[in-house]
């Protein structure tokens, strides 16, 4: 079993790159290198064009190795554990939340909502992409949790942690889906990248606020909530004030920068590191009694 979480830790850092390289894409304006095809690549029409192709080609190559180790890491659980145990539920959401990322990502070059594009779908479908895709980092930190022993969760048991839990969880994904409008401002209008009253040529760069205005409210409540609280006091939990920490800190460094992309990488791979530990702190904190487990568990 130990060989299988560690493979499992490797897939969530391979799409955990997989991830940073999309925005590395998007920042640069590559989405566009094979044109409104998909899977297949159109050949490019420059020479400027042939270097957008190549990373685009090479985003969506690294995307299908993803969805490869993902279902090889279903099949692994699956062969693992026995019937009726929580990671194969995890397993077997992460493929399909892998499938539901090559899907979004087919719709957004088909729809040619890549480059240059500035329409209000592109606003939605690149916040859409983002949920689906920590929707997947989730279910991958989940199976790991139950691979390394953790037991099924429970909300009714304990409904003021699971509220806490909740509602943190739905702070964070607004926080990232706000992020991520704001990296795809800064992309399309580099020239009022920031946050300032300059930034109101489109109603893109209007939107620039939200995000880091969500972002610190919801540190000093996450802060307040967690001095109060006495649950979740693993490595995960106790990584968490250092990631906030550190992302409050590459986000006022990032925009002193102009936001170099360089710098929104770093801040979006700090951001789904601390989406991992929120959910494996989160998911101690609400794992059932090992009393209720063993109540639960089918009898042998």
């Amino acid at each position: 079993m130990a060989n299988l979480v560690r493979y499992a830790w490797f897939v969530v850092l391979f799409n955990v790159g997989v991830i940073v390289f999309g925005a590395f894409v998007r920042a640069t304006g590559s989405g566009a290198g094979c044109g409104p095809s998909w899977p297949t690549c159109r050949p490019a029409v420059s020479p400027e064009a042939e270097a957008e192709r190549a990373i685009e080609l090479t985003h969506r190559g690294s995307a299908g190795v993803a969805l490869a180790l993902v279902v090889i890491l279903a099949i692994g659980v699956w062969r693992r554990t026995a019937k009726g145990h929580p990671a194969r539920t995890g397993a077997l959401l992460s493929v399909v939340a892998i499938v539901g990322e090559a899907l979004i990502g087919a719709m957004i070059v088909l729809a040619e909502w890549v480059a240059e594009d500035a329409s209000s779908a592109r606003v939605v479908a690149v916040p859409l992409h983002l949920v689906n895709t920590l929707f997947l980092l989730a279910v991958l930190s989940l199976t790991i949790f139950w691979l390394t022993g953790g037991r099924r969760l429970e909300l009714r048991s304990n409904p003021r942690v699971a509220r806490a839990v909740i509602f943190g969880g739905v702070a964070l994904v607004l926080i990232a889906a706000t992020g991520a409008v704001t990296a795809l401002a800064d992309t399309l209008f580099p020239k009022l990248a920031g946050v300032g009253p300059s930034a109101g040529e489109h109603f893109l760069t209007e939107l620039r606020i939200v995000h880091p205005i969500l972002a610190v409210v919801a540190a000093a409540v996450g802060w307040w909530a967690a001095s109060r609280s006495e649950q979740g006091r693993g490595w995960a939990a106790r990584a968490l004030p250092v990631l906030v920490g550190l992302m409050l800190l590459t986000g006022v460094v990032n925009v002193s920068l102009g936001v170099p992309v360089w710098m929104q990488l770093v801040h979006l791979a700090l951001a789904d590191a601390l989406w991992v530990a929120y959910v494996l702190a989160s998911a101690g904190a609400l794992q059932v009694s090992a009393a209720s487990e063993s109540r639960l568990s089918p009898s042998r």
